[in-house]
């Protein structure tokens, strides 16, 4: 028994010595990696870009085309339904053939679809219809893309660096909607909303082509990572996977998150709008956005300080958490108390409230990382799945609050609700050690 023993112990040694240089190998230079973040950040901050050209110019095209308010709602949820679909699958496919090349085809894909969104109302009479379909393929091919990420950062970046890098993409999405709100307005006011399609999708392909050219080295065909010392996952896995206390929370966390966070994207315009109708637009349009580009790079790279400096990677996860959905929702709770009602004291609280829920990118968001690296993208695609369901709810239950209670007071106690909810739940069952190795069943390749 004694010898079994340590010869078991022998061939756990070298599968993680193994392990530890297929690992290494995996893994950017640190040159690779400043050249792949500045062209992930770019390719977020068009993602977003494309995603907010229809909502810029859904007044101006409803009033072209005769949409209704339903109708134009029907364009716009389109979406959001497409974005579900493909979550899981993305991230699978990422685990399986690289994060990169997955990436490159659903940009280059989108880049098509939203420079070809004009010639699409010249193919007959079914305006709407092609619209909504344009929305819906538009959904399908982005839902890939954050999947992507995280199973790219799980693949390639040390842990200690992965709470900065992902802030640093994520911080891509609220350029890319500032850009979107100002420059594109611009566009539309001059040019016409065919050339605010034209222009995103025109860039977007710029950034495929360069992608392509340079890192890819015109390889876009599909090639399987070593599958040396890879997990094998059965739907038993998956299944014992999501039994596991640090899974669960973290998934219900980012789902709570998520849903909160597309109910304040959809519904400030219209709490501003009503609340202080003589306010200048742009200024709760661009300032709460502003503020969370740097507030998502503090909260990486303190994240990442507090890890390389000793700290648990679970306290941390969990200290950018709390930030993110507790004290975020602190200034909301101010903001519906009534005691400050200007438009300056509203601005100032929602600002702070976005700025500091940006840490959640340093911490659930990253937390997939920790937990299960071997399956990082088709786990995030669920849990990205699960958010944008739980989102569509929470937003059409935050206006039936508003038409039932005539206060804005309900919407955020909701949000707050929400909120405290998941983080309750993450800081008492959440961690960051592996469970993705735990179960014995879980075999690995030697080939």
């Amino acid at each position: 028994m004694a010898d079994e023993h340590k010869s078991g112990n022998g061939r756990n040694g070298a599968k993680e010595s193994t392990e530890a240089e297929t690992k290494n190998q995996t893994l950017w230079p640190r040159k690779d990696a400043r050249r792949w973040i500045t062209m992930l950040f770019i390719s977020t901050c068009l993602l977003y870009c494309a995603r907010m050209a229809m909502p810029i110019c859904a007044i101006t095209m409803a009033t072209t085309f005769h949409w209704s308010k339903i109708e134009s709602g029907l364009v716009l949820g389109g979406f959001l339904w497409g974005y579900c679909f493909t979550q899981i699958l993305g991230g699978h496919a990422s685990d399986k053939i690289g994060g990169e090349r997955v990436l490159f085809i659903s940009v280059a894909s989108w880049a098509l679809i939203t420079a070809g969104t004009p010639f699409l109302v010249q193919l007959g009479s079914h305006t709407l219809a092609l619209m909504t379909m344009a929305r819906f393929l538009m959904g399908l091919l982005q839902g890939v893309f954050f999947p992507s990420l995280a199973s790219l950062c799980s693949q390639r970046v040390v842990e200690g660096e992965r709470g900065f890098i992902m802030s640093t993409m994520n911080s891509g999405s609220h350029l890319g909607t500032l850009l979107a709100a100002g420059l594109g307005s611009m566009i539309l006011d001059c040019c016409g909303w065919e050339s605010v399609f034209y222009g995103i999708g025109i860039l977007t392909a710029l950034w495929a082509l360069v992608v392509w050219k340079v890192f890819l080295k015109g390889k876009v065909t599909p090639k399987k990572l070593d599958t040396s010392n890879k997990l094998k996952w059965s739907s038993m896995d998956w299944l014992r996977l999501f039994k596991k206390a640090p899974v669960c929370a973290m998934v219900f966390a980012h789902m709570c998150v998520c849903s909160t966070s597309y109910t304040l994207l959809s519904w400030l315009p219209t709490y501003f709008e009503e609340s202080f109708p003589h306010s200048t637009v742009w200024v709760y349009n661009v300032v709460p956005w502003l503020t969370a580009i740097p507030s998502a790079l503090v909260g990486g790279y303190i994240a990442d300080f507090l890890i390389n400096h000793g700290y648990g990677i679970a306290s941390v996860r969990k200290i950018m958490q709390f930030f993110a959905m507790g004290v975020s929702s602190l200034f909301l709770i101010l903001l519906s108390g009534g005691a400050f009602t200007s438009f300056t004291s509203a601005v100032v609280f929602i600002s702070f409230s976005l700025g500091v829920s940006t840490f959640t990118s340093s911490g659930v968001s990253v937390n997939v990382q920790d937990l299960a690296p071997s399956c990082a993208g088709a786990l995030y695609g669920f849990m990205n799945t699960l958010g944008a369901f739980m989102g569509l709810v929470l937003v059409s239950l935050s206006g039936y609050l508003i038409e039932v209670t005539m206060s804005w007071n309900s919407v955020f106690s909701l949000i707050t609700i929400v909120n405290t909810t998941g983080l309750v739940i993450f800081l008492l069952f959440g961690d960051a050690g592996r469970v993705d190795l735990e179960n014995s069943r879980l075999t690995v390749c030697d080939t």
